[in-house]
């Protein structure tokens, strides 16, 4: 099992009882970009990382279509506008509950 404590602890700010297999297929698929300070967290204020985060993880990986990619990745904006820093796992984690594509992680 990977080293997901300190991801978890970022993620019961939102979700009390996180589904620890979910996280740790997302830091699974995020590898070796979790090293990086800058790619480990999400802006939502760049229209481009956002695009990236719509097309790679909500339309390839979650399955969703266009439309609901875009609201998704709005609302968990939304919901972590208190964040000034957005841990990726984090936003990648509430955009799956969100869209209730957890089953699509694993």
């Amino acid at each position: 099992m990977a080293d997901i404590a300190k991801y978890l602890d970022d993620i019961k700010r939102y979700d009390p009882n996180p589904n620890e297999a979910a996280v740790e297929a997302i830091v699974k698929y995020l590898g070796i970009a979790l090293r990086s300070r800058d790619a480990s967290l999400v802006s939502c204020s760049d229209s481009s990382e956002l695009d990236r985060v719509r097309k790679g993880f909500c339309v390839k990986k979650l399955g969703l279509d266009a439309a609901a990619a875009a609201k998704a990745v709005d609302e968990v904006c939304a919901q972590m506008k208190g964040d000034r820093q957005k841990k990726r796992v984090t936003f990648y984690y509430l955009l799956a509950k969100a869209t209730g594509t957890m089953d699509k992680l694993a």
